[in-house]
This record gives structure tokens, C-alpha cells and sequence, in this order.
């Protein structure tokens, strides 16, 4: 198990860097110029914000692949034992745990002035990118992909 915990750090680390982040590109870049995606997700921030977070000074963006690890290691842990199809559960697991988390605990522990009630589409995008990329990282890991089915004539 202390694989496929490790395992779920490092792949949930990187998929903050390449999808989360690779996805927020895409809206900054492309998305903030198509008046319909501006409507729906508003206007996106550009990646990779290196600007310091409290109370540590750390740059954002290492701040959100930590936390995208530990995520990770939960993801894992439930794939290697719930066994689930990986992509699929993986993306509306991070879609609708790493959001609801984001829009509720996170802004009362900062306190933050409390979630509206609006459907935060960004936020589901993002981290469902985040839950898919780290379920196609967790396949590629040896000893997590479930074991074959042999075939049956």
C-alpha cells in the first residue's frame, strides 16, 4: 500500500502541473477570447502563479500540486481498493470532491467569505482535468492497473 500511496503523491503532483494547469493555459490563452467560455467560466487567471502564499511563502502553484498529492494519495488508495473504471471515476472524483472542498472547507478555514450558492464550472473543469490526468499517470505505475481478466471461450 505504501506504493500506491506514493505513487498517488507523485502522480497527483504532476497532474497539477500538466493538466490543471495545462487546462487553465488553455482558458487563459484561448477561452478568455471566446465571448461563450467567458460567459459560462468567467475570465481565467494565467498558470503558474508564482506569487507566495501565506503563511508559508510558497509559490501558488507548488501549493496546489502539494495539496494535488495529497489528493492523489486518496485517489489512489481508492482505486487500488475500490477498483473502479479509473479514468471515469477518477475525473468526477476530482471534479466534485477537490470543488466541493474548494468552495466550502478551504474558504471557512481561511475565513473567507462563504460560497455563494453559483456553480463554480472553472473549478469542476480544472480539477476533473487534475483527476483524469492523475488517473492515466496511476495506470502507467506498475502493480496499481487491475490485474487482467483472463478470456473465456
Amino acid at each position: 500500500m505504501y506504493r500506491t500511496i506514493l505513487a498517488g503523491f507523485v502522480a497527483g503532483f504532476a497532474a497539477v502541473l500538466v493538466f490543471h494547469q495545462g487546462t487553465a493555459f488553455l482558458l487563459h490563452h484561448v477561452g478568455n477570447d471566446i465571448p461563450a467560455v467567458v460567459s459560462v467560466l468567467g475570465k481565467t487567471n494565467p498558470p503558474f502563479n508564482l506569487a507566495a502564499t501565506k503563511p508559508l511563502g510558497v509559490p501558488v502553484v507548488l501549493s496546489q500540486a502539494f495539496w494535488g498529492g495529497v489528493w492523489g494519495m486518496a485517489l489512489a488508495a481508492l482505486l487500488a481498493t475500490l477498483r473502479p473504471p479509473a479514468i471515469l471515476f477518477s475525473t468526477i472524483f476530482g471534479a466534485v470532491a477537490l470543488t466541493a472542498v474548494a468552495v466550502t472547507l478551504v474558504p471557512w478555514l481561511k475565513g473567507l467569505p462563504a460560497w455563494n450558492g453559483t456553480i463554480p464550472w472553472r473549478g469542476l473543469l480544472l480539477n476533473g482535468a487534475w483527476g483524469f490526468g492523475t488517473a492515466l499517470m496511476l495506470l502507467w505505475a506498475p502493480g496499481l492497473r487491475a490485474p487482467a481478466r483472463p478470456l473465456t471461450a
